[in-house]
């Protein structure tokens, strides 16, 4: 099953820069992510799996309305998306601590680059297949006692990192 939004008004500006979420179950966390992908020029948001779908009024109060201008698209299995987005030329990049993640500084962009940044639940991260497929598996550099921080969090930084990678690209 296929749902897709595209009932919103363009972003100012968006980068060759999508989300997959998966099965990530919290209402503030999915109206996180698009205020986040509306602030930071996000082109679309995938959501997949479990993920919970606007309308949602929780939803709607933490994004401040944004998933109205964030396109956005449900398709039960994430890794159909990924590998559709991967035959339209998108760097696959999970964010997850693994024993063979690289920083996220890490990460090479290049210009042209395309990328969809996986985000999974906090409880259960991103499932192995989609680990199996990526470009590249990144985690964010903790300074404190904890190993992880909340998805939107996380998102909010790695989203920072990746435009700014993108732009200066562009720009070489």
């Amino acid at each position: 099953m296929q749902k897709e939004h595209s009932d919103h008004l363009p972003s100012k500006h968006s980068f060759s820069l999508c989300y997959l979420t998966t099965d990530i179950r919290t209402p503030s966390n999915i109206g996180g992510l698009f205020r986040i992908a509306d602030a930071l020029g996000v082109e679309k948001i995938y959501l997949a799996g479990t993920s919970l779908l606007p309308p949602n009024s929780k939803i709607r109060k933490v994004s401040r309305s944004t998933e109205q201008h964030v396109p956005y698209q449900y398709e039960r299995n994430a890794l159909e998306i990924v590998l559709n987005l991967k035959k339209e030329g998108y760097r696959i990049i999970c964010l997850e601590i693994t024993s063979n993640s690289v920083e996220l500084s890490q990460v090479p962009i290049v210009e042209g680059d395309k990328v969809c940044l996986v985000l999974g639940s906090e409880k259960d991260g991103i499932a192995p297949d989609l680990l199996k497929v990526a470009d590249a598996i990144v985690h964010i550099a903790m300074q404190g006692v904890n190993s992880s921080m909340n998805v939107v969090s996380a998102c909010a930084i790695a989203t920072y990192e990746l435009t700014k990678k993108i732009s200066l690209s562009q720009a070489e």
